[in-house]
């Protein structure tokens, strides 16, 4: 039998280009217990805001009205963790308990008491399935793609919060708001950073994720480290009064990201003190500091703002508002009977069922980026050689703003192909390089780090005719381009990080031995062949950028992903014009015409043929994971919304007259690298004008 090499290769590069969801479990059922040993008897009698008959606004303003404001400012000042960061402090007098708001649930509750909590892929892992998922979360975002990013932050928050009338079961907040992700220090640090944005990028490209997720009811959002055009973002009455509350109707909180409110004196130097920074902060729409552990936060300085007259009384209240509204609806103030949710405990996570669903949402995340035909693999083998750092790393397989599960719940690359072949072979072959993953780290260029790409290349001078196959752990972009030329490589795919399940469903998905085992994934970003392809970090212009305004020939474009099925696309439907402001309805027919079982992505495109306004180049406009068996042909359906065809053009989302081309594919139009399937297309017609407003 063949020697088989399996070469895993590291590395990763914090690039939340469009700030993408980030979901906290702020509260979680099992906490109302401990809040209501405060509770005082008949306490419903005595408080309306307990009296459960009452709407939710008449409880919270009774709430809120009982406060003084030295309780205010203590709970509005204590919104992070540590000795002195949080939880905010217990009201006895009122028989209400503490409350930690700081904590974490990306992609899984990262602080679970206990047993620890099922590790599922990083967020932008499973941004590669593209899929329309409730149990989703590089590292905290899903992508380049608006469009996408908003969808999946949707499900997030709808999947997080539960489907009940009354309560939720905890509360997601979606991050960073807004403009974030630009440099960590290279060549600033991102404590200081202005992102100048222009207002057409601005309504485009960095606030439409946050909008769906609004949408979508999440009860927070987080303002971000950065300033935008020359004010913090936690100080930005345009961002979080004009835009978040007056255009978007959203009625919950902000919280500030971890130091963002100090950053504002001692790095942005836009104030030099902290009352008129917490004046500004609660002026502009910011409810909650979330500081780092520090004694005396900002906040605390709010009562001497209100006596200085730089804010008042009744926006206070306003403000408070909301985090006590949050507690309602988590059940904190009623009878634990009347709580679907309250009778969860650490016994409901890493249950079988929820390590079934990692391991399906790791298979369903990788990315095929070459297969020479080698894969699937035909076992078992005699002999398969494992080499890299990463192949039995137990830690960096579960990424960033990890949950910890139980570590013999934890198979790492190599355990899971123990069973490939009667003797496996392993090298780690250089050190894993950890320094540059992570938060608060910028890479300097593509390259793979350290020595991998010299493992690499020594791996393939010394077995020439050995097929091997290049798996990738990594969340953005590595330079791989000598590996996708070389014959020597025969197969590469990209992992991501796929959590606490990563050996088995690599090994699935390599032999394609169990059902939704074939790849299908889709990159959620685009792959450039080298950095100077790409523009510098700090500019915040789109020019150049993304799929969406890049001209340029990448590696490997967003939502490339190959198969071990081929598809074909035909019969393409849709109305041949429109009035602008109605949706469009279409459908295509798909037959999978390869020997496998397989999902395939479907993408809708569109492009802006002659409008008198910038637009990009193409848009995602709508997207669907579809299991097709093979040799059957599949009837799709999809619906492309009128507000995706609106373009941002004098202070409101207009919808003009034209010809636009619709693709419907399994990849981009025009791209260089195909995949084993057709795109379709037609030129469709907008008659009239629509202006959506600022919607």
């Amino acid at each position: 039998m063949h020697l088989h090499w399996l070469v895993f290769l590291w590395c990763v590069v914090y690039i939340s280009y469009v700030a993408q969801a980030r979901s906290r479990l702020f509260h979680s059922s099992g906490q109302a217990s401990f809040v209501r040993n405060f509770r005082i008897e008949k306490d419903e009698e005595l408080f309306p805001f307990r009296n459960t008959s009452l709407p939710w606004a008449e409880r919270v303003q009774d709430l809120v009205n009982r406060l003084t404001l030295e309780e205010i400012q203590e709970q509005m000042g204590r919104g992070g963790a540590g000795i002195f960061g949080g939880p905010a402090p217990a009201i006895p007098r009122l028989g209400i308990g503490p409350y930690q708001w700081d904590t974490e649930c990306l992609r899984g509750d990262a602080e679970a008491p206990g047993v620890g909590a099922t590790a599922f892929p990083q967020s932008i892992g499973l941004a590669a399935a593209f899929r329309h998922v409730v149990y989703i979360n590089l590292q905290e975002t899903y992508g380049e793609d608006p469009f996408l990013s908003g969808v999946y932050a949707t499900n997030y928050v709808q999947g997080l919060q539960g489907n009940d009338s009354r309560y939720i079961r905890a509360s997601a907040g979606c991050k960073h708001f807004n403009a974030h992700g630009g440099p960590e220090s290279i060549p600033v640090s991102r404590m200081s950073f202005n992102a100048v944005v222009s207002e057409r990028d601005w309504r485009m490209t960095f606030l439409p994720a946050f909008r769906m997720c609004v949408e979508a009811g999440t009860f927070s959002l987080m303002c971000s480290y950065n300033s935008i055009n020359g004010v913090p973002a936690c100080a930005n009455e345009k961002l979080l009064t004009d835009i978040l509350r007056k255009e978007w109707n959203f009625t919950g909180y902000v919280v500030s990201d971890e130091s963002a409110i100090e950053n504002i004196i001692a790095d942005h130097h836009y104030f030099n003190n902290s009352v008129d920074t917490v004046a500004a902060c609660v002026n502009a729409g910011c409810n909650l500091e979330l500081s780092p552990n520090l004694p005396v936060p900002v906040y605390f300085s709010l009562l001497e703002a209100i006596k200085q007259g730089k804010v008042s009384e009744q926006t206070v209240r306003e403000r408070v508002s909301p985090l006590f509204y949050t507690r309602m609806r988590l059940g904190e103030f009623d009878p634990s009977s009347m709580n679907p949710y309250s009778t969860l405990s650490s016994a409901d996570v890493e249950t079988p069922a929820h390590k079934q669903l990692a391991l399906q949402a790791a298979m369903k995340s990788f990315v095929l980026l070459k297969n020479d035909g080698l894969l699937p693999l035909s076992g078992p083998f005699k002999t398969i050689g494992v080499v890299g750092p990463f192949a039995n790393d137990y830690i960096e397989i579960l990424g960033s703003y990890t949950p910890w599960p139980p570590v013999d719940d934890i198979v790492t690359a190599l355990k899971g192909l123990q069973s490939l072949a009667d003797t496996v072979q392993f090298a780690e072959g250089c050190p894993i390089s950890p320094s540059i993953e992570g938060e608060d780290r910028d890479r300097a260029d593509l390259e793979l780090p350290g020595m991998q790409k010299q493992l690499l290349l020594d791996v393939m001078e010394n077995a020439p005719t050995t097929p091997l196959v290049l798996l990738l752990f990594n969340a953005g972009p590595v330079n791989v381009s000598f590996a996708d030329a070389d014959d020597r490589v025969t197969a590469i795919m990209e992992c991501f990080f796929p959590g606490q399940v990563t050996g088995d469903a690599i090994r699935h998905t390599l032999l394609n031995d169990i059902p939704e085992a074939v790849p299908s994934g889709r990159l959620p970003y685009t792959w450039p062949m080298f950095l100077s392809q790409l523009p510098p970090m700090v500019n915040y212009s789109m020019a150049g950028r993304t799929y969406r305004y890049f001209h340029g020939d990448p590696l490997y474009p967003f939502g490339y992903g190959l198969s071990y099925s081929a598809f074909l696309y035909s019969n393409l439907e849709l109305p041949d014009t429109i009035q602008a402001g109605s949706d469009l309805e279409g459908e295509v027919s798909i037959i999978n015409l390869g020997p496998f079982d397989a999902d395939e992505v479907i993408q809708v495109y569109i492009s802006w043929l002659d409008t008198s306004l910038p637009a990009p180049v193409r848009q995602l406009v709508w997207f669907d994971r579809v299991s097709i068996p093979s040799t059957v042909n599949k009837t799709i359906k999809f619906t492309v919304s009128a507000r995706s065809m609106a373009l941002w053009f004098d202070d409101a989302w207009m919808i003009r007259p034209g010809n636009m081309t619709l693709y419907v594919g399994g990849q981009q139009p025009d791209q260089k690298r195909h995949l084993f399937s057709n795109i379709l297309s037609q030129v469709f017609v907008i008659k009239g004008t629509k202006n959506l407003g600022s919607y």
